[in-house]
């Protein structure tokens, strides 16, 4: 089922009813078991959100696989931190929020059939997306990984791995005026590359041809931005080369199984300025989430086309291993309760 097919029903009725929710576990790695929780009541401060969906993002993957430095079973509804739902009910401080109102937020455990947030960490939607899925955290991640590389029109600009953010961000540098080169290890994310807009599309199952293609595409100058989208040494290795003198090389790929080697000579010598492009704050995750409302509804970004995949909750291991192993026409998973 692709997201586009996807129509969201606003159960006002309902809200007030809930005393008991389903909520995922992962218990055991690779091991998805679906219990009962009390619905708890938010105080101060926090709302309780009824979720209408939560993406699946890259970084859970490893929870799911497991890793020694992991333990388990994960707390009830992580990692699930891409939610989005209508408020149900709010704590004594909350008076700018009612229930019944769309919003997006960040938290933990939303892969869950409720959750509750603090205030400062929920962002409300306009009536013009209700029946939209609407990860706002990753669109914000997207926005945010944009906004710190700096890419203005005229730039060669290389994206080095095109999953969801990498095409979210091919798109918003096109439109800013910016030649994209996207390089990816599919044919079809490329093909989505380039149906939003690059110049260039290159295979990455070759880095040493994909390298050197970029490279003659920009008469051997570099870009002068290179997004690395992919998380891998390999990719770290290839955005580095892509680079032109004075150029921007921007993390954005999650770099979390392990430690990095970097070419800190060819850094050196040709002057980089390097970007970690991962935000830590709430507030900036924020700005992030309302300048992808902002982009969506002035019609700068559709994000529709990149939501590829939808699971029902209980089908979250498949959604999980629709991540890591990636079919022909995945970009983005969804779960939904």
């Amino acid at each position: 089922m692709i997201a586009r097919k996807l129509r969201l029903e606003r159960t006002k009725s309902k809200l007030a009813d809930a005393q008991n929710m389903r909520t995922a576990v992962i218990v055991k790695p690779l091991h998805v078991q679906m219990q009962e929780a009390a619905v708890s009541e938010p105080k101060g401060r926090a709302l309780r959100i009824k979720l209408q969906g939560c993406g699946v993002c890259g970084s859970n993957i490893p929870l799911w696989e497991g890793r020694p430095w992991f333990g388990y079973p994960l707390s009830a509804g992580a990692p699930g931190h891409e939610g989005w739902g209508i408020v149900d009910a709010v704590g004594s401080e909350v008076n700018d929020i009612r229930p019944g109102e769309s919003v997006a937020f960040l938290s933990n455990h939303a892969y869950a059939e409720y959750d509750t947030a603090d205030r400062d960490s929920v962002l409300r939607l306009p009536a013009s997306l209700d029946a939209m899925p609407f990860p706002a955290e990753p669109l914000g991640c997207a926005m945010n990984v944009f906004r710190r590389s700096g890419i203005r029109a005229g730039d060669r600009v290389a994206i080095v791995g095109i999953g969801f953010l990498g095409a979210v961000v091919t798109r918003l540098a096109v439109q800013a005026g910016a030649r994209v080169a996207a390089i990816s290890r599919r044919r079809f994310a490329l093909q989505v590359a380039e149906s939003l807009g690059a110049e260039r599309i290159e295979a990455l199952d070759d880095p040493g041809r994909a390298r050197d293609a970029v490279l003659a595409w920009t008469k051997q100058k570099g870009c002068e931005c290179v997004v690395e989208a992919v998380g891998r040494q390999e990719t770290v290795d290839l955005s580095t080369e892509l680079t032109c003198e004075r150029g921007r090389l921007v993390i954005a790929g999650y770099h979390q199984d392990g430690p990095r080697q970097v070419n800190m000579q060819l850094w050196n010598w040709r002057g980089l300025d390097v970007i970690n492009a991962h935000e830590r704050q709430p507030r900036a995750y924020l700005t992030g989430m309302q300048a992808a409302v902002d982009a969506i509804g002035s019609g700068l970004l559709d994000p529709l086309p990149l939501l590829t995949h939808v699971f029902p909750l209980d089908e979250l291991s498949d959604a999980f291993e629709a991540a890591r192993n990636r079919p022909d026409g995945f970009l983005k998973a969804l779960v939904v309760p």
